[in-house]
């Protein structure tokens, strides 16, 4: 008696267990099938400037900066090896044929849905080498990268301005004629300052004087500053680096360089 006793609770408890799972299923059908996770949208701003000065256009790195940039921008635009995809994406030179002259800024547009190879072909149409420009002017770049960011509404978001450059500055005038200290103390962000708690300018394929330089002696205040020598710059075609007949979005080793190298993050330091 005690065993049957026992035997009906069990198939009470089974039923109740099976009602219950239906219960859910049927509950789970109702509302449908579940929504995929949001993908949060894209925040980071970035502008790449190319130095088309005689000094860098015509020196030993111009080629493979051009080279890496394609690269670079490819990676960013399609998020390869985690790279943060941009919300908006500007590309035009630095310098003019005279003082504080303006230039056009290529959208994301003129990137986007391109192989590397037609981004590289489209880099050189923009730069086209021996159109060489007299100046270097940074604080001109600076003072359109600000207005930029305010007539596109781009303020608060994360930036990244990305500098192709020997890193030596000529804006004309008594600038050109004073010692290099006071060159860099004549650099201004005071544009960019205010537009965004974060923004940091990369300054890419200069030398180890001229980057110390950029960090020791341009003034500001809430804009953080990294630079990368040349000669670290031209190992990222290393066969140890960008493996050989591997397809991009297999260059682990080339993203990682990328994140440690280029994209790192600095720490902010004020120079008054």
């Amino acid at each position: 008696m005690r065993v049957l006793r026992i035997a009906i609770l069990t198939v009470a408890l089974l039923s109740t267990s099976c009602s219950s799972d239906s219960l859910k299923h049927l509950g789970s059908l109702a509302k449908g099938p579940s929504k995929p996770a949001e993908v949060p949208a894209p925040r980071l701003v970035m502008f790449i400037g190319v130095d088309i000065s005689g000094s860098f256009m015509n020196g030993r790195y111009f080629d493979d900066s051009i080279d890496f940039l394609a690269r670079y921008i490819h990676a960013h635009l399609n998020g390869e090896g985690e790279m943060e995809v941009p919300h908006s994406l500007f590309v035009g030179s630095i310098g003019g044929a005279t003082k504080d002259e303006a230039k056009t800024l290529y959208p994301i547009e003129a990137f986007q849905n391109r192989s590397i190879e037609q981004i590289e072909q489209r880099l050189h149409e923009i730069f086209p080498k021996g159109r060489v420009n007299t100046y270097t002017d940074f604080n001109a770049f600076f003072t359109q990268v600000g207005d930029m960011i305010d007539q596109k509404q781009l303020l608060l978001k994360p930036i990244s301005i990305v500098l192709l450059t020997d890193g030596d500055p000529d804006m004309g005038g008594a600038a050109a004629s004073t010692d290099k200290s006071e060159k860099f103390r004549k650099l201004s962000v005071s544009p960019l300052e205010g537009l965004s708690r974060n923004i940091t300018v990369r300054v890419l394929y200069t030398d180890a004087v001229t980057a110390k330089n950029w960090l020791d002696d341009m003034p500001r205040r809430r804009v953080k500053v990294w630079t990368q020598d040349a000669v670290v710059m031209a190992e990222w075609k290393d066969p140890k680096t960008f493996l050989p007949d591997t397809p991009f979005e297999q260059q682990t080793r080339f993203f990682s360089w990328v994140r440690n190298n280029v994209d790192f993050q600095p720490r902010l330091r004020r120079v008054d």
